[in-house]
């Protein structure tokens, strides 16, 4: 899957532009950072992308098989150590709906095969071309 998202940063500030193929939305710093809090910061959009994934995932799971998953939760948290420039992501993974414990235990370990989540564990190669 090849995705193209687009940044634009202008005089305002930190406040910044992002467009996908059809969206677009805003992304700011926080005030205490000298932002204009307009937006989610980007570590709030990468905690995002993991909380949304991992519940989309989940619920396509649940309505693939027929399961009355009605809500599926994930709470992202994360933490930076900076000393040995690693990152702590924390899941805290929830389902409301009519389901018994063997659909509850495999939704949850669903929710770790979305996506952004095997892109997160695995290597990743960043390449910058100056345009």
């Amino acid at each position: 899957m090849n995705v193209k998202t687009t940044a634009i940063t202008k005089k305002e500030k930190y406040r910044t532009e992002v467009r996908t193929d059809p969206h677009h939305f805003i992304v700011d710093e926080p005030i205490e950072v000298g932002g204009k809090d307009l937006g989610v910061s980007p570590g709030e959009l990468l905690a995002a992308a993991l909380a949304s994934c991992s519940s989309i995932t989940m619920k396509l799971y649940a309505d693939r098989k027929g399961w009355d998953l009605e809500e599926a939760i994930v709470e992202v948290d994360f933490q930076r150590d900076l000393k040995f420039n690693v990152t702590n992501f924390t899941k805290k993974v929830s389902m409301i709906g009519n389901l018994d414990e063997e659909q509850r235990q495999k939704l949850f370990e669903i929710a770790s095969k979305c996506p952004v989540h095997r892109m997160l564990e695995n290597p990743i190669e960043i390449h910058t071309e100056r345009v």
